[in-house]
């Protein structure tokens, strides 16, 4: 049996609208700096995440930010880096290389299938809790980003098969957590 499923406040097109923007912001840098990123081990990527989600807690706790640079932009960085953490699990260079031998439309390839995976999962995952994420509050989304940053680290150190598949369905989750809270913030 299908569900017919209609979003809330047209969650999907605020969604494809803001992740439209993250990929923008990632292909910019691509373009700029190359897949340089590709020299970051997945445990790296997860810390840079991880510097920004408690960024974001500092700023949701005190409001004041000495640099200038508001919550929405630390988001989008948690969201992009969380694809290219998949995509770094899912392609490990051999240790010590320098060789990135990805083509550009190859990344961006795989960039876009990541990005179709875990919105094919935000559909289904809201169908089954009724898009709980609207009643929360934004400090929670910020702290279940942090929760799960700190299993993938235990996760992404045990090395095994399992392990990797358990840190990027967190790595889905976390993305998506980050586009709830610009959805959110964009209210």
């Amino acid at each position: 049996m299908e569900i017919n499923y209609r979003f809330q406040g047209d969650t999907l097109s605020n969604f494809d609208e803001i992740v439209s923007e993250c990929k923008s912001i990632f292909l910019s840098k691509l373009s700029t700096y190359g897949p340089s990123w590709r020299h970051f081990r997945p445990s790296s990527l997860t810390d840079q995440m991880l510097i920004k989600a408690k960024r974001i807690r500092q700023l949701e706790e005190t409001g004041h930010s000495a640099v200038g640079e508001g919550i929405e932009p630390e988001f989008v960085a948690i969201a992009n880096y969380a694809v290219i953490t998949i995509y770094q699990i899912r392609n490990a260079l051999p240790d010590c290389t320098n060789n990135v031998n990805d083509s550009i439309p190859e990344i961006i390839d795989s960039f876009n299938q990541i990005i179709e995976e875990i919105r094919s999962l935000m559909i289904k995952k809201n169908q089954d809790y009724g898009e709980a994420w609207r009643d929360m509050l934004p400090t929670s989304l910020t702290d279940m980003i942090v929760v799960k940053l700190m299993r993938i680290r235990e996760l992404l150190t045990s090395q095994s098969v399992t392990g990797k598949k358990e840190a990027e369905s967190n790595l889905q989750d976390i993305f998506n957590y980050s586009i709830f809270s610009l959805i959110k913030k964009r209210k």
